[in-house]
Formats: structure tokens, sequence, C-alpha cells
């Protein structure tokens, strides 16, 4: 893999600089139904709009991120993504927006992006050696703190400079940067065997028979989706617990939401210096147990103490980068290469899937116990099931 340095982080330099425009759109075009409607119920839709297609187009799409050239499957994606802004630019210059169409940018751009991830995943390990993949996962985790960080602000930023159809118009520009690199940079694709001719259905099933045969994986990828159950409230509930127990308002809020992405920004430079332990599999555990820890004492915190939950979420998004980028170089090193896009797809949809159940669980819950118990609760899960997970034998040998 010699000068893949170049070759790699001239692709992802694009792709993180595509990002960057999606996310100041996301952020505009939720402030601009927030203004326009006003409507809890709009928000929580334009939410499920933008969640459902990915757990839909999950299964499906990674079949055909393995049989066709990942590098044109991320073109197509994203000059798509840009066709979707393009047209919410013309909507916004001429006056014809409506909120269906918001909706509908929003479905298409969450397929496109069903496509995409798993095709970037599955390419990564093709052009990264393997004792690089857990330092370059740090790095992507922590480019998405700085985004969570840096987009709200600018998003607004540029609302009050540019008009509505100039700030959608830059993810049209932002996705230049990502498609211009691969169209002139190669992109090793993984050899199918030879001769090998299968149908898509084949292949989709081929895909989930995959992950079923081995325990070690299976065991991971729901390891992964029962952490994200027991998380999402402690996120989802954030406002109530600031405005009920810490007795803060949206600045308080705000700092608490900063320091998470300040941490996952530190963690991930720190996991792409350290490179993690030998064993990525006990670095990943570590994180789950320290971010766990971090909840868990957020639940025990006493009213008004913003300054301890400040300090606890620091930690907590420190800790996400070490428990998410050596599970996913676990994934990228061990999964075989002709089949990581159904593999990730799978594993995409299982986390989004399960987003929507722990909400819908916590409202009722915390109506019940309370909101600062959640916490505590959500802590005590993490915790339980690092530990579960490091007395299971498949996942603790599932790189072996």
């Amino acid at each position: 893999m010699k000068g893949w340095k170049a070759r790699f982080f001239t692709i992802w330099a694009g792709q993180q600089g595509s990002l960057f425009g999606s996310h100041i759109v996301q952020f505009a075009l939720v402030w601009w139904l927030t203004q326009k409607t006003g409507s809890a119920t709009v928000l929580a839709t334009a939410t499920l709009v933008a969640m459902l297609p990915q757990i839909f187009v999950g299964p499906f799409s990674g079949a055909l991120v393995d049989r066709l050239p990942r590098r044109w499957v991320m073109v197509v994606a994203d000059s798509a993504i840009a066709l979707v802004s393009l047209a919410l630019v013309y909507l916004f210059w001429s006056g014809g927006i409506r909120v269906w169409h918001i909706y509908l940018a929003m479905a298409l751009r969450s397929v496109g992006g069903g496509f995409h991830w798993p095709a970037m995943a599955a390419t990564t390990p093709l052009m990264v050696p393997e004792k690089h993949l857990t330092r370059v996962a740090g790095l992507n985790q922590a480019m998405n703190g700085a985004l969570n960080v840096v987009s709200p602000p600018l998003g607004a930023l540029f609302l009050s400079l540019f008009p509505m159809y100039g700030v959608v118009g830059t993810d049209v520009l932002t996705a230049l940067l990502a498609v211009a690199p691969l169209l002139f940079i190669p992109v090793p694709q993984p050899a199918r065997a030879e001769g090998e001719k299968t149908s898509y259905l084949a292949d989709l099933k081929a895909g989930f028979r995959y992950v079923w045969a081995w325990k070690g994986l299976l065991y991971l990828m729901m390891f992964a989706t029962l952490i994200n159950f027991v998380a999402n409230p402690a996120f989802s509930l954030l406002p109530l617990f600031v405005k009920d127990h810490l007795g803060g308002g949206a600045m308080e809020l705000g700092w608490l939401e900063s320091a998470w992405g300040v941490g996952m920004v530190a963690g991930g430079l720190l996991l792409s210096v350290w490179g993690g332990f030998r064993r990525r599999i006990f670095t990943a555990l570590t994180g789950v147990l320290g971010m766990g820890a971090a909840i868990l004492g957020v639940g025990f915190l006493p009213p008004g103490w913003l300054y301890a939950a400040l300090g606890l979420f620091l930690l907590a998004g420190l800790m996400n980068p070490i428990a998410n980028g050596p599970l996913m170089a676990i994934l990228q090193a061990r999964v075989s290469p002709e089949v990581q896009g159904r593999v990730f797809s799978l594993l995409s949809s299982m986390v989004t899937a399960i987003s929507p159940l722990s909400l819908a669980v916590a409202g009722p819950v915390a109506d019940l116990v309370g909101i600062r118990p959640m916490y505590a609760i959500a802590g005590a899960g993490m915790v339980l099931l690092g530990i579960a997970a490091l007395a299971s034998p498949p996942v603790r040998d599932v790189e072996a």
C-alpha cells in the first residue's frame, strides 16, 4: 500500500468537506421548519423521515455496494444528494418551497446516505493498512465531534449572511469536493471468486448467513445496538434534565452539548495518536465502561451541579470515540472485504432502527421514575453491557 496516505486522505478530505456542507444544510432546514411552523409534530416527522429510509434501505443497499464498484457508488450517492439540494435551491429561490418538499428532500438524502456510508466504510480497509485502521477511525470520530460543535453556530451565521437558497447551495458546492477526487483516484475493489456469478438475492442472503454464522460478529452487532438503546434517552432527555434538575436554560444546554462535542474531538484525536490496545475489543470496551460510568455519575448529581455535569459530559464524549472507533476498525479488519458493504449496511439499519424504539420506551419510563434516574439507568445499563461483553468469549475473541 505504498503511497496510501496521499490517495486515501485526498478522498477522505473531500468526504469531510461534503459532510460539513450536509451538516450546515441539515441545521438550516430544521431551523426553517421551526420558524415556518413552530410545530413539534413537524419537527418529529422530519426526524422520522430522515431516519426511516436508512432503516429500510440498509439491508438491501449493502448487497449492491458489494456487487458494484464502490467508487462509483459513492460518486452516484454524493451526486444524487447534491441534485436534491439543487432542487431545494430552486424551490427556495422561486418561493415555491413547501413543508412536504423538505420532508421529501430529507428522505431522499437519507437514501443516498444509506448507500454512501457502507461504501466508504468498506473502501477504507482496502486503502488503509490494517495497523492504521483504529487511528483512522479515531480521526473520523474526532471530525464527527468537531462537526457537531461548529455546525450549529456556523449554520446560524450562514443564515444571517445569506438567503436560504444560498445556504442550501453550500451542500452542492461541498459535494463537488467529495466527487472530484473519486473521479481521478483509483479505489481498490475486492475480487469475487473466479467465475462466480450470483444473483442479487443470493448475495443478500449470503450477507445474512455470513453474520449469523459468525457468533462473535453477531453478538458484537447486537451489543452495539443495545448500547444505543440504553444510551439514547440520556441525550434525548437532556433539555428536560437541564431545565428541571440543573435549573438552567438554553445557554446551559448549549454548554453541555459543547462539552460532549469537545470530548469527542479530544477522544478521537487521542485514539488517532495512541492507536488503542493491541486487542481492539479491549479498547472499545474500555470506552463503553468509561462512557457508562460518566453517564451513571450524571444520574447521581445533586440539583444545580452544572459544572460537575459539564465534566461528566466531557468525559462521556471523550470515551465515545474510544468505544466506537475500535469497533469500526474490528469490522474493517476482520470482515471479508467482499461482504463488508452488507455487514456495514446491516449494522447501520440495526443501530438506527433501535432509536425510535428506545425513545418510545424512554418517555413513559421517565414520566414514571423521573428524569435524573434515567441517567442512572442508562449508565448502569452501559456498564453492565460492557461487563457482559467482556465475559462473552465470542465477543472477547472476535479478532482471533
